[in-house]
């Protein structure tokens, strides 16, 4: 079907869409990734495809790629619209953080927001009664909150090494599971803009999208107030989510919005996260990388690892001194380091393809996932 080329380049096949990989053959890529991207070149309307090396099977195509087509496939978005991550500098210097401390306070994540949220809502042009109860949760599969020291920084950055930083993953909740819910039959073989369903789908996907900046801001503001620290916005940058893209339509899954500023790369919960700047390469389709991606799914990784006592407890303390919250024991292992890429080879690619480079790297200090008792979505 499509044509498929490595290092950022293509070249079209006639009747089928372009695919840009944003890899090198030293890339951990799927074949059944690839197949699904091979599936989707071929889909009626589909024009290009830019694809990273965090690429990963998905439910109804692959994760880490941008797909642009001339009509509206919503299930390339998926139901977590608007998820992405968002980087936050902290006024609380390193060297002040009591990890023991920390690790109490941050539980509160696990909690619904005490205040109420309405409020925040209205000031954000959405209704001030859509999932306000879930507004400033974290929710479960891989999603996180965590405290991070920067490691090193390009100047350029003008980040401040001796401060610690928030990166918070985190979407739509429950909300973006409805409005792919409510699309109607049909819709997954592709609506046209001009259609009722695709006039409904556009104005509820960006009701989505902006529900999910909001509420990475509110779990960034809660885990603030938790360790007594104010915080500063350095880059937002999400990866499920449509887009008008010259005369087409633009479908990132799991592909951050990298148009201007910096897009963060978060790694495993024990490895570095990155900060990367888009070189603004033509195929790249403004996007890039937004993690280390998927190495086995969640299924299998109950067979990868064991379970003991002992093990679970190893399983929450990480190779920087770091901690991990997160009680749901499942979760502890279908989230463990072993399930993802390597982070800084992601990084690696996307530098040696020419997608962007990386300005600063940042080693984790406390995760949170998800308490006992936390919701999971």
């Amino acid at each position: 079907m499509g044509n498929s080329v490595l290092d950022g380049r293509a070249s079209a096949v006639s009747g089928d869409a372009i695919i840009t990989k944003f890899y090198t053959s030293a890339a951990w890529i799927e074949g059944r990734a690839e197949a699904q991207l091979e599936e989707i070149a071929g889909w009626t309307g589909v024009q290009e495809i830019a694809t990273f090396p965090d690429l990963h099977p998905g439910k109804y195509g692959p994760v880490g790629c941008a797909v642009l087509a001339d009509r509206i496939f919503p299930q390339l978005i998926g139901n977590d619209i608007g998820c992405g991550m968002s980087l936050f500098q902290l006024d609380l210097p390193v060297r002040k953080l009591k990890l023991e401390k920390a690790l109490r306070r941050m539980r509160v994540l696990g909690e619904p927001a005490s205040e109420d949220q309405r409020w925040r809502l209205e000031d954000a042009g959405l209704p001030t009664d859509l999932f306000a109860a879930s507004l400033g949760t974290v929710g479960g599969g891989n999603h996180f909150c965590e405290v991070l020291a920067l490691a090193e920084a390009d100047e350029s950055t003008c980040l401040d090494t001796s401060r610690l930083y928030l990166l918070v993953h985190s979407g739509s909740r429950g909300f973006g599971n409805a409005v792919l819910e409510a699309v109607p039959q049909g819709a997954y073989a592709g609506l046209q803009e001009d259609s009722d369903a695709a006039q409904i789908y556009l104005k509820d996907q960006d009701k989505a999208v902006r529900w999910a900046r909001l509420n990475r801001q509110v779990i960034a503001e809660r885990a603030a107030e938790a360790l007594r620290a104010d915080l500063t916005l350095i880059a937002d940058a999400p990866h499920n989510l449509l887009a008008r893209y010259g005369d087409g339509w633009l479908h990132r899954k799991g592909a951050a919005v990298a148009k201007q500023g910096f897009v963060p790369l978060a790694g495993s919960r024990a490895s570095p996260s990155y900060l990367m700047a888009p070189n603004g390469h033509d195929d790249a389709l403004g996007s890039l990388a937004h993690g280390a991606g998927r190495r086995y799914d969640r299924s299998s990784m109950h067979g990868r690892l064991r379970a003991k006592k002992s093990d679970i407890q190893a399983m929450q303390r990480t190779s920087f001194g770091g901690r991990i919250l997160c009680e749901d024991r499942d979760l502890l292992i279908e989230e463990a380091p072993l399930a993802y890429k390597s982070a800084k080879s992601v990084a690696e690619d996307l530098e040696r393809t020419g997608a962007a480079h990386c300005v600063a790297e940042f080693h984790p200090l406390l995760t949170f996932k998800k308490t006992r008792d936390g919701r999971r979505s």
